[in-house]
């Protein structure tokens, strides 16, 4: 099982603490930050398979961590999550490049659906069953 690297950036710790073990138990190596100029840090750093941002944070946004994301590697796939319904910003999120968005709340194997069909994207299909696949 190949493992991915993913960076899931988050204002709020619960949802790291839920999504992380979700993920690893898929084959994602998973690096959890709430703090979003510490996320961009490391992704400075690192080359992330995927990276999943909430779109509204206090000091920096989803949308700066997309455009950086997409600067740096644009192979990397941008999975953003919405508090807030806001459709125009997710669908300004795929025009500047997202892999996908996924609106709170939503269940860990919302999330994990939308990683494998990024992970086939990326030619590193993980496993996972639970629903259809795309």
């Amino acid at each position: 099982m190949s493992n991915l690297d993913v960076l899931l950036l988050d204002d709020e710790p619960i949802v790291g603490k839920r999504l992380k073990p979700a993920l690893a138990k898929v084959g994602c190596e998973v690096e959890v930050f709430q703090n979003p100029v510490e996320a961009l840090k490391r992704i400075d750093e690192k080359d992330f398979d995927i990276v999943v941002t909430d779109i509204s944070m206090a000091e920096v946004d989803g949308m700066q961590v997309l455009e950086q994301v997409v600067a740096k590697n644009n192979a990397t796939k941008v999975i953003m999550i919405t508090g807030f319904a806001m459709m125009s910003l997710a669908r300004e999120a795929m025009e500047k490049g997202a892999f996908d968005f996924i609106a709170k709340p939503f269940k860990p194997d919302d999330l994990r659906a939308i990683i494998a069909r990024a992970a086939e994207a990326l030619g590193k299909p993980i496993a996972f069953e639970a629903g259809e696949s795309a």
